[in-house]
């Protein structure tokens, strides 16, 4: 399907892909649908995250099979593009405020991405 994007490149889309499904499963409940039923947020979250699941499973094993990606450098990677994918949803459509606070939790984040990758 994406033949000519490289295998690493497939994994980060995907995964970015699906960091904003998650993003919307996780939070997106509590904004529109904070006056339904327990019930009905989790039903609804749950329909979101298998979109999310759609995308992180191929997304997780092309970069395991195809770009040779150790468990480590996944979650890292993942974890990064959890970030980067949150905190404009949460700041545009969740309307919650900038903090400097994300800038320091993404330079952890780089530091972690830095060490996990240096040796390949």
């Amino acid at each position: 399907m994406f033949s000519s994007i490289p295998f690493t490149a497939q994994t980060i889309l995907l995964l970015i892909a699906s960091n904003v499904f998650m993003t919307m499963a996780w939070y997106g409940h509590l904004k529109y649908l904070h006056d339904s039923p327990w019930l009905t947020a989790a039903l609804v979250s749950w329909g979101i995250a298998l979109f999310e699941y759609l995308l992180q499973v191929p997304g997780n094993r092309i970069g395991a099979q195809q770009a040779n990606m150790s468990f480590g450098q996944l979650k890292i990677m993942q974890e990064v593009i959890t970030l980067a994918v949150f905190a404009p949803i949460a700041v545009y459509v969740l309307k919650q405020p900038l903090k400097l606070d994300f800038l320091w939790a993404a330079l952890c984040m780089c530091g972690a991405a830095y060490f996990i990758f240096r040796n390949g």
